[in-house]
């Protein structure tokens, strides 16, 4: 058994590589489950703008952080 500390990023995506756009429509979709159309009514955007901070955010995860 290992005696190291775990941390968040050992449970989940790392949140810091991401804009605080992206962070903000990742955690309040995908982990609290607000729906996409609701958050953009909240947050004054485009149902088709959190859509694609969705799909960035997601992408940057699959890259591990790199960024195109």
């Amino acid at each position: 058994m290992s005696s190291e500390q775990a941390t968040l990023v050992d449970f989940g995506p790392d949140l810091s590589q991401l804009t605080e756009a992206e962070r903000e429509a990742y955690v309040a979709c995908r982990e609290n489950g607000v729906g996409v159309r609701e958050f953009a009514r909240r947050t004054d955007r485009q149902p088709g703008t959190i859509g694609n901070l969705l799909a960035r955010a997601e992408d940057r995860f699959e890259e591990g952080g790199r960024t195109v």
